[in-house]
């Protein structure tokens, strides 16, 4: 769907993401462990600080582990994102950008509170914005890549089916990843608090809407 307001705020999210992204490739091994530690998520950590430290609820989506990693985050948020933000307009964007990157964060120490591994990444906070496109726009169709065999198709599915399957996904991860927790390398309970969130955030705008027709 063609958005009616440019999507200010989503294009410069993708940005900082990028940025700080270009920003970790330039330091040492050394340098990139120090800031992951800093400015990620560390469960464990923040548990024992008793909420005295936030930042890394800020920070840590803005941070990634690779190419793919950020490339990823970014086409879902390219994709859906700027119908997200014509809805909620770009300060409530922004702000609910950010509360999806928390409730990910959140719901990733209360499943791994004795994690001493930090998480960084996007993840919930785009999954945020999926989560609020699910409820927002249940009649659009999303462009989706299907494997058939050795091959690769493409086809134009609804997106309410799309992101449904996407969150099954994550909750079938969720259960596997339950099963040898030493090795976990995705967040998977991130994505589904994110999406969550965001699905709360799409069902009290329509309400307000509504609302605010009816008065």
């Amino acid at each position: 769907m063609r958005p009616q307001r440019r999507p200010y705020v989503n294009i410069l999210l993708i940005f900082i993401n990028i940025a700080v992204f270009i920003f970790q490739l330039s330091l040492d091994e050394a340098g990139l462990m120090e800031f992951i530690y800093q400015y990620g998520v560390i469960p464990h950590e923040l548990i024992l600080s008793q909420g005295q430290v936030w930042l890394p609820f800020l920070t840590s989506p803005f941070l990634h582990g690779g190419w793919f990693h950020l490339l990823g985050n970014m086409l879902y948020l390219w994709v859906f994102g700027d119908n997200v933000e014509d809805r909620l307009g770009h300060a409530g964007y922004f702000l609910f950008y950010l509360l999806a990157g928390s409730a990910g964060s959140i719901s990733h120490i209360i499943a791994n509170p004795d994690s001493l591994v930090p998480t960084i990444g996007a993840s919930g906070a785009v999954a945020g914005v999926l989560g609020a496109y699910f409820i927002l726009f249940p009649r659009a169709r999303v462009l989706t890549l299907i494997p058939i065999g050795f091959f690769i198709t493409t086809a134009r599915l609804p997106a309410m089916l799309f992101l449904f399957l996407w969150f099954l996904l994550q909750f079938f991860n969720a259960f596997l990843s339950g099963l040898n927790p030493g090795a976990q390398t995705v967040a998977w309970w991130a994505h589904i608090g994110g999406f969550i969130l965001g699905s709360i955030f799409g069902i009290a705008t329509i309400i307000r809407n509504k609302l605010a027709g009816s008065s």
